[in-house]
């Protein structure tokens, strides 16, 4: 069930100047830091836990990336095998098993309400589902360092080699503090329930290309908005700004919204998006078209889904 609550609708606004977290905290604070102030909170007396999952769908393994350099008292936390459970029907990167995911996150040095700074090689897509993720077991202070490793380098910031020794923490997993679509809901809400938004590139939404799953297309109903038009190298534009691209979508008053993509990682990024639009109710269908298409009874469409008139 995905609850209908939707921020006030805004005017288009001319351009897309990306967000910079500046002065004093605000609701787009509690998702995103900037590189400087993370900084200074990692040199305080209780600084956040660190948490690098870097992470690429083909070549070199995030840990390699991990153990040539990282933000000081970083931890390295695989997306493949901590943050997703095994791959199969239930698509590339399903749901995680939540004891599995409570021991690893408590390996990793998780305290319970204590604060969390997820951080990726700079596209944020597995930054955004490591967020998603430990949103879902019930861990709500954990933000995304904006524009990740990139942007701490650019800023002159130190790294480091060494592996820091952690004492466990004692994070509690409690699945479900997020909205989850299964195929089924997914279903519903690109038939008219709501809007199904589906952010990959064009050409794979259409049927055109299909560089990773076996079926080509897309869900009955969904809506295409591929990620750039709402994300610039990992970093987000205003909220306002974000508003209006999700519009033009479909995603107006009072109607319910979820996301997916391949296989749930770039729509957890779509997710993020739309809490920082507003859309704290936002639902992400986890298997995404890695899950839809293990089924050759659910249909399939190439071609474009137009917008409703009224969006």
């Amino acid at each position: 069930m995905v609850p209908s609550r939707i921020p006030e609708s805004v005017a288009e606004p001319s351009g897309m100047s990306l967000m910079v977290l500046t002065g004093a905290m605000s609701a787009t604070e509690t998702l995103l830091v900037e590189a400087g102030r993370l900084a200074a909170e990692l040199d305080g007396e209780d600084p956040p836990t660190l948490l690098d999952v870097r992470w690429r769908l083909v070549g070199s393994p995030g840990r390699d990336d991990y153990l040539a350099g990282h933000l000081p008292g970083a931890i390295f936390v695989d997306l493949d095998t901590v943050l997703c459970g095994p791959p199969g029907p239930a698509g590339r990167h399903p749901l995680p098993e939540p004891a599995a995911l409570q021991a690893a996150l408590r390996a990793a040095g998780v305290r319970a309400a204590h604060p969390v700074v997820v951080y990726d090689g700079g596209d944020g897509m597995s930054a955004a589902r490591a967020w998603w993720t430990l949103r879902w077991a019930g861990h709500r202070p954990v933000r995304l360092l904006h524009g990740g490793y990139p942007a701490w380098t650019a800023a002159g910031l130190p790294v480091g080699t060494d592996q820091p020794a952690v004492a466990p923490g004692d994070v509690t997993v409690e699945p479900g503090a997020l909205p989850v679509l299964d195929a089924a809901a997914a279903a519903r809400l690109a038939a008219g329930d709501g809007v199904l938004i589906d952010v990959r590139a064009a050409p794979r939404y259409r049927g055109e290309h299909e560089p990773i799953d076996p079926v080509a297309g897309h869900i009955p109903g969904a809506v295409n908005l591929p990620a750039p038009e709402y994300v610039s190298q990992g970093r987000f534009p205003a909220g306002e700004t974000l508003r209006n691209r999700f519009e033009t979508a479909g995603v107006t008053d009072e109607v319910p919204v979820g996301a997916y993509c391949g296989s749930g990682v770039t729509a957890a990024q779509a997710v993020l998006a739309l809490h920082l639009a507003g859309r704290t109710d936002a639902a992400l269908y986890v298997g995404s078209w890695s899950n839809w298409v293990a089924d050759p009874d659910r249909p399939v469409v190439t071609g474009l889904t137009a917008v409703p008139p009224d969006a």
